[in-house]
């Protein structure tokens, strides 16, 4: 099959995804997103002939946007731009979550620091205040005290960015020192770690320490309600055991996955590009029918 794989910068994850792809044979086109001009009628040059295009974009704007054309063009893309536009968007990620019946943490959305303030007072200390676009635990905070709440609030207010005039406080998850990544595709778990640490944030790239994680039928059944609610792909699907059951905080569409490669014995890249065959098939089944 003829691959395309979007990307602003090559990482080990994309290492390993070409990697992979060239041993079996397959023909790779990298398209480096920041040299394209996307046309709205011609598709450009490089996408000619592709069977299926895979998003790797680090910025989401440019993921956003990179997807749109592609499926405008008639190219399959995983992710698909709807599933990337409701997982870039932490507000968009809890709403699908929250309407598909997932166990996700209580959630106020906010528009002034006031009405933000309230929301942190009835939450309670602590509680969390996130960015409603971002990753790898960056502008995340615990608040502990109204002073500190006041302070944070004032602070995002003051900065230029619409975005940070959207205040997203959520309830604060008492966790066992650990969250669980979960890689599937189409809501079917490839593999799973545990992500460990002293801190209140258990993000891999925040340091924390893995290990293999033995999914049990529940987190199974919620990791395939988290996939379709976002509408599939190659996700990321990260939960927080909650008492006996389970609570899903966020789906990846961008997912990493060096991390769970160097934590579990599966082969990461091996099975993704499984599935990226099967769908490439199913595809050209369609086409042919």
């Amino acid at each position: 099959m003829n691959v395309g794989l979007l990307y602003s910068r090559i990482r080990k994850d994309e290492k390993l995804l070409l990697s992979e792809l060239r041993e079996r044979g397959h023909d790779v086109e990298k398209i480096d997103v920041r040299k394209q001009r996307f046309n709205l009628a011609e598709a450009p040059e490089a996408f000619a002939d592709l069977d299926i295009v895979v998003d790797r974009c680090l910025a989401t704007s440019r993921s956003l946007y990179a997807t749109q054309f592609c499926e405008a063009y008639g190219v399959p893309v995983v992710n698909s731009h709807e599933t990337a536009e409701i997982c870039s968007d932490k507000v968009k990620n809890s709403l699908a979550l929250e309407a598909a019946g997932v166990p996700t943490p209580n959630t106020d959305v906010a528009f002034t620091t006031e009405a933000a303030l309230e929301s942190i007072e009835e939450f309670g200390y602590p509680c969390v205040l996130k960015p409603v676009i971002g990753s790898w635990g960056r502008l995340m905070a615990k608040i502990d005290s109204r002073d500190a709440a006041e302070a944070i609030l004032e602070h995002k207010a003051t900065l230029g960015h619409y975005e940070h005039k959207v205040f997203y406080v959520q309830e604060f998850v008492e966790k066992p020192g650990r969250d669980i990544r979960v890689l599937a595709v189409d809501g079917e778990p490839i593999a799973a770690m545990a992500r460990s640490s002293d801190h209140w944030l258990t993000n891999a790239a925040k340091g924390a320490e893995t290990e293999p994680f033995e999914l049990d039928a529940r987190a199974e059944e919620l990791v395939q309600q988290a996939s379709d609610a976002v509408g599939g792909g190659l996700l990321g699907v990260d939960l927080m055991e909650a008492g006996d059951d389970y609570t899903v905080h966020e789906v990846n569409h961008t997912v990493e996955f060096k991390a769970l490669d160097g934590a579990v014995e599966t082969d990461i890249a091996g099975t993704v590009v499984d599935w990226l065959e099967q769908k490439v098939d199913a595809e050209s089944l369609e086409v042919t029918a």
